[in-house]
């Protein structure tokens, strides 16, 4: 037989975890939402809407309009528009299929010629 203290004390435990689950999975789903919100309602940026959904010279050029017009960005509207780009990639991780992740690094190229940034040279070793 199980005293009431006992009983008590599990019952508590029991409850502490189940508010810890639901917790830690309230998490997780905002921090779906927060990186959903942050593209979304960035202070860096005011995108167009679909803006990652293009062509890369299609998402070159509309995050470069979107650097051009915003008032609110903290940076040189270039930076603004590149780190757009790659939150988007990091925060879209695993779900990002190859080809779609191809296209969006293609962007990034893009980004540089229509600012008239220098092409990255790669030295292998």
């Amino acid at each position: 037989m199980v005293s009431w203290s006992t009983a008590r004390r599990e019952s508590t435990l029991d409850r502490g975890a189940d508010a810890l689950g639901a917790q830690l999975a309230s998490r997780r789903c905002m921090a779906k939402r927060w990186s959903g919100e942050v593209t979304r309602h960035s202070n860096a940026l005011d995108l167009e809407p679909d803006v990652f959904k293009g062509s890369a010279a299609a998402v070159a050029r509309s995050l470069k309009r979107s650097a051009m017009r915003s008032k609110r960005r903290k940076t040189t509207p270039y930076r603004s528009a590149l780190a757009m780009l790659v939150f988007y990639i990091n925060r879209a991780g695993k779900k990002l299929s190859p080809a779609r992740k191809r296209t969006l690094e293609r962007a990034k190229a893009e980004l540089k010629k229509l600012f008239g940034r220098p092409a990255r040279r790669v030295h292998h070793a």
